[in-house]
């Protein structure tokens, strides 16, 4: 099981008698075997970066996640989630593959972290068990983002995607496949996620900068516009003085398909 389900567990210990009770053997509460792992891209002025949670005393990275609550959908547990490590509410979420491989399940880095923070599970606790993980991504621009890192984490920061840190457990496989995903998915959601991460009026290179951060290469100009534009989800709707001596460009809009 991926390691920061231990957040759950622990902050419940603050919850309300309504809130489920994840601190037993047991993990009442929670849907068993089920869990959540979330690759949230952040995008920023060309840089393309990972949220991930340092754990207190282990050295140990992760992406974040949870787990689904007994009366909970499983997409508002994916939001939940999101929130809980952003503090962002309307960001674009996907669910993108389930990860159910039994080698997967590892014990050893759960008991570390529970271990180096006091706690003494007993050989059959819950959070030790095997999980199967349904996995999310989400785009958000990072400057937006306030990361908050969980009861057990030093930190909660965002991480460049060419200069991750060595990953517990499949989280670097689950990153890999959230990137590949992601950048498969480009034309066809296009206005989906692009709009949370673009201004509400922007030029084809402003549009062009982000496909190229997201690919890792480079695009030829005349080329992606023709692409762009026969998509059918663009507007143009003026030019873009800025009093330089360049030719202005033309500003777009996204348009309802």
């Amino acid at each position: 099981m991926p390691i920061f389900y231990v957040t759950c567990w622990y902050s419940s210990k603050n919850m309300s008698d309504q809130s489920p009770d994840a601190s037993g053997p047991d993990g009442s509460g929670y849907l068993p075997g089920l869990a959540l792992d979330a690759v949230i891209f952040g995008f920023h002025e060309n840089q393309l970066r990972i949220l991930l949670l340092e754990y207190r005393n282990t050295g140990l990275f992760a992406l974040p996640g949870g787990f689904i609550r007994e009366n909970e959908d499983l997409n508002a547990a994916a939001r939940r989630m999101l929130a809980e490590r952003t503090g962002l509410s309307d960001i674009y979420l996907e669910q993108f593959y389930v990860f159910g491989d039994q080698a997967r399940h590892d014990p050893a880095p759960m008991r570390s972290i529970m271990i180096a923070n006091g706690l003494a599970p007993t050989e059959y606790h819950w959070l030790l068990r095997r999980f199967v993980s349904v996995g999310y991504y989400a785009l958000v621009d990072f400057t937006k983002a306030v990361p908050r890192p969980d009861a057990l984490s030093d930190s909660c920061d965002w991480y460049d995607l060419d200069r991750l840190p060595q990953l517990m457990q499949d989280h670097q496989t689950i990153v890999q496949k959230a990137l590949e995903t992601l950048r498969i998915n480009l034309d066809r959601k296009l206005v989906e996620w692009a709009s949370s991460l673009l201004p509400d009026t922007f030029t084809m290179a402003e549009l062009q900068s982000l496909y190229e951060t997201i690919l890792n290469e480079k695009l030829h100009r005349s080329g992606f516009q023709r692409k762009m534009l026969s998509l059918g989800v663009l507007e143009r709707i003026d030019k873009k003085y800025t009093g330089g001596a360049h030719k202005a460009p033309y500003v777009y809009r996204f348009v309802a398909v």
